[in-house]
């Protein structure tokens, strides 16, 4: 069984946040969210890593986490370029958005093989997370059998504006589907979203929901390249400038074609990540009530 990888996205600059929010630091030695993940992957087993980022953040990248982090990973990179199309395609005019978190991990295609976590850079997870999907990567399995972390939707959602969830329906520890709701408010225990600003329903806080928090056989790959063509013929003529190539759609498409299943590992930990500027209180005070329970030492992986 190959060493699983653990595959971080982190080419988004951060548009509403207003900066690199995957290199900000988050407490008095400079770490970021990221450093937390990495230390929190490296004592659950994982020790290789590849970070998919821009090349026009590459070395700050680098400079600020890649080259700390070779001490302990073997670490890979990947660079999601908005050309980087299947042939006969070129990127629309005008077009900047990237091309979502399904193209992400397809970059990795050809640098990553083998088993395969996929987190974002910019949330903190909490430490079962790593360990549940290490433990389920490390395992034996087929390669189109694949695992996803869910959280409960209260501890996901922020007080400071909305945010985008996949909404799961699960049966039998099994995800079945995956809906994509981005427009979620925070109604105290619970929540609402809308899709056109004016009609809102209501979502319970018990909710399973996907935080991009994602364990792949090596399966996965090849099924992100397979679909990428008819996706894009079905998606640029509507929507050539922002349309995404979402995970959630291949790992669906999947499920409906009994192509693949995907086990649910449940999460009780808190989700914490910096959607908007204001959050940035909330993830701080949280890290270091966690450093002096001494869940983490002050100096992470330096």
């Amino acid at each position: 069984m190959q060493e699983p990888t653990l595959v971080i996205l982190a080419a988004g600059m951060g548009s509403r946040f207003g900066g690199l929010k995957q290199i900000t630091a988050v407490d008095d030695h400079n770490h970021a969210i990221i450093d937390y993940s990495l230390f929190d992957a490296y004592r659950a087993g994982f020790r290789k890593v590849a970070f998919i980022i821009k090349h026009e953040i590459e070395e700050d990248f680098k400079a600020r986490v890649g080259r700390r982090m070779e001490k302990y990973f073997d670490v890979k990179y990947v660079y999601q370029q908005l050309d980087r199309l299947p042939e006969g395609y070129s990127v629309p005019e005008g077009r900047v958005k990237p091309w979502g978190t399904g193209h992400a991990v397809l970059c990795c295609r050809g640098v990553v093989d083998g088993p395969f976590a996929v987190i974002n850079a910019d949330d903190y997870y909490g430490p079962s997370a790593y360990t549940e999907l290490y433990e389920f990567l490390s395992a034996d399995r087929p390669a189109n059998e694949h695992a996803m972390v869910a959280y409960e939707l209260r501890n996901t959602v922020t007080e400071h504006g909305s945010v985008a969830r996949g909404i799961c329906s699960v049966e039998n520890g099994l995800l079945t589907d995956v809906v994509e709701r981005t427009k979620i408010f925070k109604r105290g225990s619970d929540a609402e979203f809308t899709e056109d600003g004016e009609k809102f329903e209501f979502l319970s806080g018990d909710s399973p929901v996907s935080m991009n928090c994602w364990g792949f056989g090596p399966g996965m790959l090849e099924e992100l390249e397979r679909r990428f063509p008819a996706w894009l013929e079905e998606n640029l003529p509507a929507n050539p400038l922002k349309a995404e190539y979402f995970l959630p759609f291949v790992v669906n498409a999947l499920i409906q074609e009994r192509k693949g299943c995907v086990h649910v590992l449940p999460c009780r930990e808190s989700w914490y990540g910096i959607t908007y500027r204001e959050d940035m209180d909330s993830v701080v005070s949280h890290l270091a009530a966690l450093r002096a329970e001494g869940r983490y030492p002050e100096i992470l992986l330096d």
